[in-house]
């Protein structure tokens, strides 16, 4: 099976329901959300899948996107999708296995969008969302995308982050988050401003 993104191009998907791609309705909103800000970007994607919207972060110029996927067979799949829609100067690293595990590796390294869309019932929301807080994984003015179902999700409350928005496509939900607007001061400005 194949899908199409951004300039019609044609992507790898796993046959079965092993991964289960984003639409083209919810990858359009994301992007148009996102529109001016993924030139230059760094991308992160968490649970994968076929790689539809880090190829798409690709295409739209993304200069890093960086994928976390469990399944071998996916990654084989993201590799070849990455490799088809990457230029020469862009650059992606596909990492295999446990989500939390791989988000410690990338402890050193800030993005500035990220894109999770876990099995809906994997009880990954929390847990993923604190380790990316912990590991300051997001750019001070970068955001979140989270997909989740519409019905019988509570967003998880993250110190420091705030819901910038959310959206109802059918039966695909999205939660975006951003660092609270007081955490993005820098400290020598705040002293400078309580003088």
């Amino acid at each position: 099976m194949s899908l199409r993104i951004y300039g019609n191009r044609l992507l790898k998907t796993l046959p079965g329901k092993e991964t289960r791609p984003t639409s083209a309705r919810v990858r359009e909103a994301v992007f148009n959300i996102w529109q001016g800000k993924i030139d230059g970007c760094c991308w992160l994607d968490l649970c994968t899948g076929s790689g539809s919207m880090g190829a798409e972060a690709l295409c739209r110029g993304a200069n890093l996107v960086v994928g976390i996927e469990l399944s071998s067979r996916a990654c084989a799949i993201i590799q070849q999708n990455w490799q088809q829609v990457a230029t020469k100067e862009q650059k992606f690293q596909i990492l295999r296995g446990n989500l939390l595990q791989q988000l410690k590796k990338l402890s050193n390294q800030k993005f500035d969008r990220i894109y999770f869309d876990p099995p809906y019932a994997s009880g990954l929301y929390q847990p993923v969302l604190e380790a990316i807080a912990q590991y300051q994984l997001l750019n001070t003015h970068g955001e979140i995308a989270v997909e989740h179902s519409p019905q019988n999700f509570q967003p998880p409350d993250i110190p420091n982050w705030e819901i910038c928005h959310q959206k109802v496509y059918g039966n695909t939900a999205l939660t975006f988050y951003k660092t609270r607007e007081s955490e993005k001061i820098d400290p020598q400005e705040q002293g400078e401003q309580e003088r």
